[in-house]
């Protein structure tokens, strides 16, 4: 995304239960310096996590900012970043897996819509409009929606949400440190 010679910061993620993840984030007004930097390190944290999409909630950040790259972005080109995006058009639907960074190891079938037109800007301020089909239109729907407070298991039936949330509760259980012995 830019050619500075300071590697991107990593940036921690956030995960299901932080209040963050759940709240409308805000519209962003400032284009600066600040925007970009951010934007940059939340490719690099989309890389470092083997991700292909990533919302600023996701990292703490409750404003309407989300990268993508998916390997078949408009232009070829490698990640971009869309500010305040807005889906103004969007048709047909499509069942596929989703998974999420903020609820690792967790995947379900999740309907979308087959075609998006999404409207923003770039972290620069330049309008920008994507007409996305398949892979693209399911990460910027699923990206948009971390921007309303939406995850992707709120998309799901009750039986199935219920089995993926038992199933993230199962593992974070398992996979906690355990806390040390008294007296340790």
């Amino acid at each position: 995304m830019s050619d500075a010679t300071c590697p991107a910061a990593i940036l921690p993620l956030r995960f299901l239960g932080d209040p963050v993840l759940r709240s409308k984030a805000s519209r962003v007004d400032a284009f600066d310096a600040d925007l970009r930097t951010l934007a940059e390190s939340m490719v690099a944290s989309m890389y470092a996590h083997h991700g292909i999409g990533l919302a600023a909630p996701q990292v703490g950040r409750p404003i309407r900012l989300i990268v993508v790259d998916t390997g078949e972005q408009r232009d070829g080109s490698e990640a971009f970043a869309l500010v305040n995006p807005e889906i103004v058009e969007q048709e047909g639907a499509v069942t596929g897996e989703e998974g999420c960074l903020s609820i690792p190891g967790i995947v379900a079938e999740v309907e979308r819509s087959s075609r998006v037109r999404v409207r923003g800007s770039t972290p620069a301020g330049e309008p920008l409009e994507i007409v996305a089909t398949e892979l693209l239109a399911r990460v910027l729907q699923h990206e948009i929606d971390h921007l309303n407070g939406i995850l992707f298991v709120d998309r799901l039936g009750p039986m199935r949400r219920r089995m993926a949330l038992r199933e993230w509760r199962r593992r974070r259980t398992r996979d906690e440190p355990a806390a040390p012995a008294a007296g340790a």
